[in-house]
């Protein structure tokens, strides 16, 4: 039992490893320059080994991109927890958002498509539904109370979500491709969107 044990671990440390190199090898020289050849390379491995692993690049992209859903939902839930209503919770939780589109640039651009084809097949993993229900979860807390005795509907909530999503996605994809302006100005733009969207719901 201990040597299968440590059979199975070994084994976990290579995939690992594959993982680290593929990333190393896309923050030095982007997401084109990924190959089975250059991971093979880097960890000292010879590329049959590496498809044992993984198929194809297509699966070590959907690894990453399944990692950084899963890193991103961390982010959001720590964020979280530091405060207790609602409104504060959104705002930090966007901005953890936020920090970590740049924090982890390679992957964030891998799970949203970001200068870099997305994967269809990532859309349907259940980690990348994790931020989205992590964030919606929060609206639905800060809208019930004010719309009652009306329970908000899906579509409500979903048109609240999307607008967070789409001006805060938006301003990461416009400095991603080098079109931004200065920290400082993309820092008021973003708290300016988030206490302008809050206010919405709570009027």
């Amino acid at each position: 039992m201990a040597s299968k044990d440590r059979i199975l671990r070994l084994k976990e440390e290579t995939r690992c490893n594959i993982l680290d190199a593929s990333l190393k090898i896309v923050k030095e020289g982007g997401w084109d320059a990924l190959s089975m050849r250059k991971i093979a390379d880097e960890i000292e491995y010879t590329a049959p080994i590496i498809y044992e692993y993984f198929s194809n690049k297509g699966a070590i992209l959907l690894e990453l991109t399944r990692k950084g859903f899963l890193l991103l939902a961390k982010d959001l839930e720590a964020a979280k927890s530091r405060h207790r209503l609602p409104a504060k919770q959104l705002e930090a939780m966007w901005l953890a958002y936020w920090n970590f589109a740049f924090a982890e640039k390679e992957l964030y651009q891998v799970m949203y498509g970001v200068e870099t084809s997305c994967c269809e097949m990532a859309k349907k993993m259940p980690e990348s539904e994790l931020p989205m229900d992590l964030i919606w979860d929060v609206i639905v807390e800060l809208m019930t109370p004010i719309m009652a005795p009306h329970v908000p509907t899906e579509d409500e909530i979903c048109i609240k979500y999307y607008t967070f999503w789409s001006v805060i996605h938006g301003l990461i994809s416009i400095n991603m491709v080098n079109r931004g302006t200065s920290d400082e100005t993309n820092h008021e733009v973003l708290k300016t969107a988030i206490s302008g969207i809050i206010r919405s719901i709570t009027g």
